[in-house]
């Protein structure tokens, strides 16, 4: 039977609901409660009992995995949440501006990689005719270690 159509009582989801309406296996759920982002409750049964709210941090946990923040962050985040009631829209407007920075640095870098790949990356391997013009001797290694025009540095700050 699908979860619609089941009778949801005030004494919470069960894991396997949570898992039907998330898509996570119960193992991961079980996972995600060690972490300390989710807190389930028990029946007067012993089972694991989650808030409906529990859905939508189940949720964030997913997206917020897929695009690379890590468990740590994705704690600190959800930390900002109430406990003692259902985060609202704006409580949940609020924890999506956290990332937003770091989304936009992390879309900024995939498009300077996009568009910058083919040519020189300031890379120091000096194998390209090109490196000549833009890191001449390899200058921009002194702003530090990698693909320093990918990561944002430009020819202009070659010394």
């Amino acid at each position: 039977m699908p979860i619609e159509n089941r009778q949801i009582t005030n004494r919470g989801l069960s894991i396997g609901q949570i898992s039907e309406r998330t898509g996570l296996a119960p193992s991961a759920i079980r996972y995600y409660e060690e972490e300390g982002l989710v807190s389930p409750f028990r029946n007067a049964g012993g089972q694991r009992r989650f808030e409906r709210a529990d859905i939508r941090r189940l949720s964030f946990v997913m997206i917020s995995q897929q695009l690379g923040f890590s468990i740590k962050q994705v704690k600190d985040a959800l930390a900002s949440l109430p406990d003692n009631r259902t985060p609202t829209k704006a409580d949940w407007a609020r924890l999506s501006n956290q990332f937003k920075d770091d989304l936009d640095a992390r879309i900024a870098q995939m498009e300077a990689l996009r568009d910058k790949l083919d040519g020189c990356i300031g890379c120091g391997c000096l194998s390209l005719k090109a490196c000549k013009l833009y890191n001449p001797q390899d200058r921009i290694r002194h702003n530090g270690r990698g693909p320093r025009y990918i990561l944002g540095d430009s020819a202009s700050d070659v010394m």
